[in-house]
């Protein structure tokens, strides 16, 4: 029988995983500082907790989706981590630092529960899909509890980047440097399409279809061509400048060269 999840987090990533959960048969606790996002849930059986620890059951599970560092560590206090006890599972699916990851892995550790990294690649619309890419990495135990949530939550693959908690966390910040690499050279080469009187969309469908195939040029590349033909610029990334920022603080940590991240970071706020 599947069992009751608490979840914490209902912002447009978190709300169609939860969905998926009660779609293929868990109970769910759901928490949200702003409650009313929580109605399609309860609208369909998920109870509503006051207070984030509130979602957690002894020896459960609970999945956050929150914003940031700041957030999670403001939800696990020593109230959760005493609540969640031996054996209980935190599938922490929001993009930190590594170096968050491992103090909080090692806080749960401390109280016999079992902390996994697992932050997600995909936009609302794929999580909705299940088709949410998924590393992880934590304790072999922990991520064999995990796998069939993670499974039913919306992931179509799943990626295992070994015990040391941080790792997949790496994983995400350099693929979403990618992304965010990827978007601003799109806008540029097809601005310089466009003010060249090139058609930015057919120079997007030529590349897409040769010799830049990947999901990324393919999902983003009508968006950027659409940008570019109307001559607006760029939105703002509050995502991406947090997430180069993260980039760049572990870069740091680790003597590793970031030029190309430095000079990206201004160009997200």
């Amino acid at each position: 029988m599947a069992e009751t999840i608490g979840f914490l987090g209902l912002g447009q990533l978190g709300l169609p995983m939860a969905q998926n959960l009660l779609e293929a048969g868990h109970a769910l606790r759901v928490y949200n500082r702003t409650a009313d996002k929580a109605a399609p849930l309860v609208a369909r059986g998920a109870q509503l907790a006051a207070r984030p620890v509130d979602t957690v059951s002894p020896g459960g599970v609970v999945v956050s989706v929150l914003w940031d560092d700041a957030s999670v560590e403001g939800i696990v206090d020593d109230a959760f981590l005493e609540r969640l006890g031996k054996d209980g599972l935190h599938i922490a699916m929001t993009t930190i630092a590594p170096e968050t990851s491992r103090r909080l892995a090692a806080r749960h550790a401390a109280h016999g529960s079992r902390y996994l990294d697992a932050p997600v690649f995909g936009r609302p619309e794929a999580a909705a899909a299940r088709r949410l890419w998924i590393p992880i990495a934590g304790e072999a135990a922990a991520k064999e509890r995990a796998r069939a949530v993670l499974e039913a939550l919306g992931g179509q693959g799943i990626f295992d980047f070994g015990v040391e908690p941080g790792a997949a966390m790496t994983v995400k910040l350099a693929g979403n440097f990618l992304i965010m690499s990827a978007m601003r050279s799109l806008g540029e080469a097809l601005s310089l399409a466009s003010r060249s009187g090139v058609d930015p969309h057919a120079v997007v469908e030529m590349l897409t279809a040769t010799m830049f195939g990947a999901p990324i040029y393919q999902s983003y590349g009508k968006i950027v061509a659409d940008l570019v033909r109307a001559e607006r610029p760029a939105p703002s990334s509050p995502i991406g400048a947090k997430d180069i920022g993260l980039f760049r603080k572990s870069a740091a940590a680790v003597a590793s060269p970031a030029p190309l991240a430095d000079a990206l970071l201004p160009l997200l706020g």
